[in-house]
């Protein structure tokens, strides 16, 4: 489906017609002695939630939607930053930009330039530039779209971002390689007062207010575990958590509160990993170890979570998605995107086959209810992640899905290795920034030096 086909089937959904109300803000604590967020993931009311953690609202479904012109005024000039070959522009966040009104796209980078080519084609005819700095310091941009979904330039590309005095930044998923790296970006943010935002699209469905109505009314009951495994593909274990985990630990997050300790294993071919098992992860991740990831968590919020992934163990229909388990009923949601499959189950005992109780669909307009929109996937979640980074920028807010959450997932995910290299429970926020696979294979290198000396 062409960007302007995708907008104009919105006419009939009224799909664009959304809009997000600032977020309520508060204390975060103390993290390496960088200024906290207030603490987007402590339990929310319902007012609260409405107020800001995804709350969209749809007016008519009959409501024009703006079709994107070759020539238009622009109120943002957008510039998106890709790399053929090395992540290329993610799930579609290059063309997103497309969709929104008063947004221009003025400009992309990519080093690669068959990949170059195409995305001037693909986006416009904008400017094309082989190095994102220079782009950046000619065009000047309001708004960059950093698209790779390789996260060993994230780092580089944010920071350039930030300092060249852009505005808002729309971000592909995972954030980047080490804590340190995460550090820095939000330090970089925080200095430039850039607006940041990573793709984490199912933090703007329309379910998610439904799913909070269920824990604020008590028909879910008081949470007690949250319950996420990875697709368990070819990538299952290691790098399952690392691509697909920080999904999950964001809505686990948002719902339970943020995570205060972790204990996991992670394990190859049926034992703990050992030095010689790191090896060079996909997708620019860095040291990688594991087939096998069980991970539990202690919530602010007083439940547990656990995540757990197993190489070539997946399943179709996909197991791929997040369970929240109340002492009332159950709810699963199933893969991510703008409208994620989900299911409640009213019963205490968490089982329908004991009782007389059925799973009943989810929908943006309620338990039971017919869902009143077009399921735009990836693609919706970024048409409003975006639009709320817009109203970030406007407003002077936190986008839903801010350079805080990004950490807070990205620290999720280090925590794993980080108890694995450890042989125990570890605490947040992590003393260690760096990445612990590096670590361990450091100490077993300078063990087999010092017993050859």
């Amino acid at each position: 489906m062409t960007p302007t086909n995708f907008l104009q089937s919105g006419k009939q959904t009224g799909f664009w017609r959304l809009s997000a109300a600032k977020p309520q803000l508060g204390a975060a604590g103390a993290r390496c002695a960088l200024p906290q967020p207030p603490d987007r993931f402590a339990p929310a009311t319902r007012r609260q939630f409405l107020a800001g953690a995804g709350a969209l609202c749809l007016t008519s479904p009959g409501a024009t939607a703006a079709v994107a012109a070759p020539v238009r005024a622009a109120k943002y000039r957008a510039a998106v930053i890709g790399h053929t070959g090395r992540g290329n522009y993610g799930h579609g966040l290059d063309v997103v930009w497309l969709d929104v009104p008063n947004v221009q796209v003025v400009a992309v980078a990519d080093a690669d330039p068959k990949g170059l080519a195409d995305a001037v084609k693909r986006l416009g005819n904008p400017k094309g530039y082989p190095d994102y700095r220079r782009m950046l310091d000619e065009v000047k941009p309001d708004l960059v779209t950093v698209a790779p979904r390789w996260l060993d330039q994230h780092c580089d590309m944010v920071i350039a971002a930030a300092e060249r005095g852009v505005r808002g930044i729309y971000m592909e998923k995972p954030m980047c390689r080490t804590l340190a790296e995460a550090d820095r970006m939000v330090a970089a943010c925080e200095k430039y007062k850039v607006k940041f935002a990573i793709a984490f699209q199912t933090r703007y469905s329309q379910k998610l207010p439904v799913v909070q109505e269920l824990i604020r009314s008590g028909r879910l009951g008081q949470l007690v575990e949250f319950r996420a495994r990875g697709k368990e593909d070819q990538r299952g274990g290691g790098e399952d958590l690392w691509v697909l985990g920080p999904h999950m630990f964001n809505l686990i997050c948002h719902f339970g509160g943020r995570p205060q300790w972790c204990f996991a294993t992670v394990q190859q071919d049926g034992r703990p990993i050992r030095p010689e098992d790191v090896r060079p992860g996909n997708e620019g991740i860095g040291p990688l170890a594991g087939d096998k990831v069980h991970a539990t968590y202690g919530l602010a919020g007083g439940a547990v979570a656990s995540f757990d992934s197993t190489r070539n163990a997946g399943s179709r229909p996909t197991r791929f998605g997040l369970q929240i388990f109340g002492s009332q009923g159950v709810l699963q949601s199933f893969d991510t995107g703008h409208l994620p499959e989900m299911y409640f189950l009213p019963e205490p005992c968490w089982s329908a086959h004991r009782t007389a109780k059925a799973w009943v669909p989810v929908s943006s307009a309620g338990v039971g209810r017919p869902e009143p929109l077009e399921n735009r996937g990836l693609d919706g979640g970024n048409l409003l992640a975006v639009k709320d980074l817009i109203e970030a920028v406007e407003n002077d807010r936190l986008p839903i899905a801010s350079v805080y959450e990004a950490r807070t997932a990205t620290e999720t995910v280090v925590a794993v290795f980080e108890s694995q290299r450890l042989g125990g429970p570890v605490r947040f926020p992590l003393a260690n920034r760096q990445n612990p696979l590096a670590m361990l294979t450091e100490v077993s290198r300078q063990r087999t030096v010092g017993r050859g000396q």
